[in-house]
């Protein structure tokens, strides 16, 4: 299975907190989180075959443009599945995730999000229509965990199937 990763610009390595200004970008290389989950989607004959991703301001100032420019990078690139974080705490990354979850499943890409509990509002908005994985705060413990139920609630749904134990692992 081909999986793309969507990150800001911390989790993709690009810039720190104050770079918030990237612009969209594109990588075949895995970085950020997906180096860690390398086992996990092994495990499942999954790999990563793109990281796309920009900056939590360019976002902000151009929602809509990013959701539709990163969707239409997905359906390009011809994933099987798409990973939307972790986004931890982090309030604007959060929200592109759960924005770009929701347009992929609308057009019936297997996609999952992760956040932390900390994004409350986007949690609440988008719980109903999207599966939302918990993970921890930026710094908390449970990454690995996190990380493994991502790779596995996205080979859940991929297959067809509901997740297992989705009451415990998502919002």
């Amino acid at each position: 299975m081909k999986v793309i990763m969507i990150y800001d610009q911390i989790q993709a390595g690009a810039g720190t907190k104050d770079d918030k200004m990237i612009g969209l970008k594109a990588t075949k290389e895995t970085v950020g989180p997906a180096v860690m989950m390398d086992r996990y989607l092994k495990a499942n004959d999954e790999h990563v075959i793109a990281t796309l991703y920009c900056g939590n301001g360019y976002f902000m100032e151009h929602q809509q443009e990013v959701v539709h420019k990163l969707c239409a990078m997905v359906k390009k690139l011809n994933a099987d599945g798409v990973m939307c974080g972790p986004a931890f705490n982090y309030a604007g990354f959060a929200l592109m995730c759960a924005m770009v979850a929701d347009q992929l499943k609308k057009e019936n890409i297997p996609v999952v999000a992760a956040m932390s509990a900390e994004n409350e509002t986007t949690i609440e908005q988008y719980r109903n229509s999207i599966p939302i994985v918990r993970c921890p705060k930026k710094g908390g413990t449970g990454l690995n965990e996190t990380l493994s139920n991502m790779c596995r609630a996205l080979h859940d749904i991929a297959q067809g199937q509901t997740i297992a134990d989705q009451s415990e692992i998502c919002f």
